[in-house]
């Protein structure tokens, strides 16, 4: 089964793996015929905590809506920061609500389990899928050892040690690891 990634970078990990259709910018995902599960990562700028320092072009935004539309038609799953504004928005639900309307529920993860370097709680909402049929997840315990932020190096409250940020295309990119775990859930995402 081919599984959709929409908003990939140009440089994703997805690109490596087998039965992966990717749309990056250049392919422009809005143009995606549609027709098989979806693993959409629309651009989160214009929806996250740093909103208000974001300058996204005006149809940026609308993107992240189109992605909801799709994984609810074709099933699949929508992956965006922890503390976004699209799931009051569009009307998604929080971790541990009632499935919507279109069955759709959400599941909160943190990259560090999947291998990212820094912590980076996310949401993901997922149509198609019960949470029984999900692929294990792994789990990682401890700090992770650099963190997402916007002005350089930060000092950790909880431990007095400072840790290196990462840079805009590291917390950007998924880790191959959920990467792989992303595309097997969408897999099994069966089309509403």
């Amino acid at each position: 089964m081919t599984v959709a990634v929409l908003f990939a970078r140009a440089d994703s990990h997805y690109k490596a793996l087998l039965g992966v259709d990717v749309w990056d910018a250049e392919r422009d995902a809005r143009r995606w015929p549609g027709g098989c599960p979806v693993v959409a990562h629309p651009p989160c700028r214009a929806w996250g905590q740093l909103r208000h320092m974001a300058r996204p072009a005006p149809v940026e935004k609308e993107l992240a809506l189109w992605a909801v539309e799709q994984v609810r038609r074709f099933g699949g799953v929508l992956e965006h920061p922890k503390n976004s504004v699209l799931w009051p928005t569009a009307g998604l639900p929080k971790p541990g609500d009632v499935p919507d309307a279109f069955g759709g529920w959400t599941l909160g993860i943190e990259q560090f389990s999947f291998g990212h370097r820094a912590a980076k709680p996310t949401l993901l909402y997922i149509v198609g899928c019960n949470p029984r049929e999900i692929p294990t997840m792994p789990i990682c315990l401890g700090d992770a050892p650099a963190i997402c932020g916007t002005s350089g190096r930060r000092k950790s409250l909880k431990r007095k040690t400072t840790r290196p940020e990462i840079s805009k295309a590291e917390r950007e990119h998924t880790p191959p690891v959920l990467a792989a775990w992303l595309v097997e859930l969408a897999k099994r995402c069966k089309q509403p």
